[in-house]
């Protein structure tokens, strides 16, 4: 059996520790004793070293602690240094979640369901359909106030059946660990935790989503929405710096540019189908009937896109015309037959598309579908009279 030294102590980052077992082909290390937190309860294992070497994974097996290194240890006698930093930020992360749970819990009688703490950010699951903009500010001013006020967070242990007032049942039998925040939330958790609320200190919700029935809450604690608001103020700061604005007015100057651009696309959309049509009118006068009396045009474009088929309706719009256009960017073919050509557009492209095993259709004047054979071209060209 490993003993776990951070149930007792988070703050213990260094400790010399026996090795007990070990599967060399695998770089795994039993030791009789270790600071390493091991994947649990949303947390992800701790890193650092083991006599030098990096830890890579601390997985939890039941009655002992793997680590798995990145190359073989030899040594009967082993040096653990914990990854401080990234403990520590676990540390905050995951009380900052007690606070937050309990919180809901106090408020609004929303439980969590899960949690997972992330590499940029940390969530919580909430058992709520939905929650509303003033829940979710009540809810992280609470958890604030709670913080700043520096409550002492203890672990004791405790028999199963004698435990009383967990936020959440337990469902574990024997002896369990308790996690408590004086005057506001006791929990069975196995995870590292501060010793003081005011350590998590600012508490920042940065945004849900619904997922599962319930509510997914992401939030950052302490160093991490230290950061976040600094890149945040950075990102704001820059963005005022290009509108030239203040940051006050930063969100009326963004919704300003955004109705402009929509105006800009809606022009952009009009100016390219006039263009499209004043082409094809143009490639209409310039193009030599055929002895059967139909103009006949292949185009090869870009992109099939609306741009391109006002152009082949509007070519089509005069007298006895047909046109075959294909994409280069993209596996896509429309044909277009004026309704006087004698020529159906969406039945043709379907006959094709039957033979060569490609998807589309449309109407006797306008069809549209994508290549899936190159023999496609070939089939259409011939079936509308290009060959002829």
């Amino acid at each position: 059996m490993t003993e776990r030294l951070y149930y007792t102590d988070s703050y213990l980052s260094y400790v010399k520790a026996r090795v007990v077992d070990a599967d060399p082909a695998a770089n795994i290390l039993y030791l009789d004793r270790t600071p390493f937190y091991p994947t649990s309860g949303g947390q992800p294992h701790d890193l650092g070293t083991i006599s030098g070497q990096p830890v890579l994974e601390v997985i939890d097996e039941g009655q002992r602690i793997a680590h798995r290194t990145a190359v073989p240890v030899s040594e009967n006698m082993v040096e653990c240094q914990i990854e401080w930093a990234r403990r520590y930020d676990h540390m905050q992360q995951h009380t900052g979640q007690h606070v937050l749970s309990a919180v809901w819990m106090e408020l609004f009688s929303i439980p969590t369901k899960s949690f997972h703490i992330g590499a940029e950010n940390s969530t919580v699951e909430l058992g709520a359909r939905d929650l509303t903009d003033e829940q979710i500010e009540r809810a992280e001013q609470r958890a604030n106030q709670v913080a700043r006020e520096g409550r002492l967070v203890s672990v004791s242990f405790d028999d199963s059946q004698m435990v009383t007032g967990l936020r959440k049942p337990s469902g574990r039998d024997g002896l369990l660990r308790i996690v408590t925040i004086d005057g506001l939330d006791r929990s069975a958790c196995g995870g590292t935790h501060v010793g003081s609320t005011a350590e998590v200190v600012p508490i920042q919700i940065r945004r849900t989503e619904k997922i599962r029935g319930n509510v997914r809450l992401e939030f950052v604690c302490g160093a991490r929405a230290e950061r976040r608001a600094r890149q945040d103020y950075r990102i704001v700061a820059e963005l005022a710096r290009l509108t030239a604005v203040g940051l006050d007015d930063l969100p009326e100057a963004v919704n300003k540019l955004r109705v402009r651009l929509t105006e800009v696309e809606k022009d952009k959309v009009r100016l390219s189908h006039e263009v499209g049509r004043l082409e094809a009118t143009i490639l209409s006068t310039e193009t030599r009937p055929s002895e059967d009396g139909i103009r006949r045009v292949a185009l090869n474009v870009l992109t099939i896109d609306d741009a391109a088929r006002v152009k082949a309706q509007t070519f089509v719009s005069h007298t006895k015309s047909v046109l075959l256009m294909t994409s280069t960017s993209q596996s896509g073919v429309l044909v277009a037959c004026s309704a006087d050509s004698g020529l159906n557009a969406g039945a043709i492209l379907r006959d094709a598309l039957a033979q060569t095993g490609g998807r589309g259709g449309g109407t006797a004047t306008l069809a549209q579908g994508n290549v899936s054979d190159p023999t496609l071209t070939a089939l259409l060209e011939e079936a509308l009279g290009f060959s002829s």
